[in-house]
């Protein structure tokens, strides 16, 4: 197994939207991945891309991804955002997550990001186990809140 890392491109779409579909059947919210390839490619390639993603790639396969975005705190200032980090199964347990991980938080030190924020679900043992080698801290008072798409157009 040789791992190359690289930052994904336009035609790795189809690919990394499998891999949040994975991710997500993984998280049991398999229905909840609705975007679009279209949208996809244009969040993260278009005009004004919102999205960046380091990919680990075996031969041709990309068998993982660090898909990320800045986010503004007015508390903190600029920050990192992990939003989706997947090792697909059969490559799990191999160091990957490891070397895509450090990779990220290379990307936030090398953009001198005050932090990086990501979340966990409280019952992913392995998430939280990878996450503590790191020393991460979590936070137990914030609630995630949200808006779909049809909510808001109901406001």
């Amino acid at each position: 197994m040789n791992i190359e890392l690289r930052v994904a491109k336009p035609e790795d779409c189809p690919r990394l939207l499998e891999l949040i579909t994975e991710l997500a059947v993984y998280e049991k919210a398999p229905d909840e991945v609705t975007v679009t390839l279209e949208e996809f490619v244009e969040a993260g390639f278009g005009k004004n891309p919102v999205w960046k993603s380091f990919v680990a790639v075996d031969g041709q396969t990309i068998v993982g991804l660090a898909l990320f975005y800045i986010r503004y705190s007015t508390w903190k200032g600029c920050r990192l955002y992990l939003e989706d980090f997947l090792v697909t199964e059969s490559y799990r347990g191999k160091g990957i997550g490891k070397l895509l991980f450090d990779r990220v938080v290379q990307e936030a030190k090398e953009r001198n990001f005050n932090g990086m924020n990501w979340q966990v679900l409280d019952w992913n043992t392995p998430g939280i186990n990878f996450y503590d080698k790191y020393g991460a801290g979590y936070e137990s008072e914030w609630l995630n809140a949200s808006f779909t798409k049809e909510q808001l157009s109901n406001l």
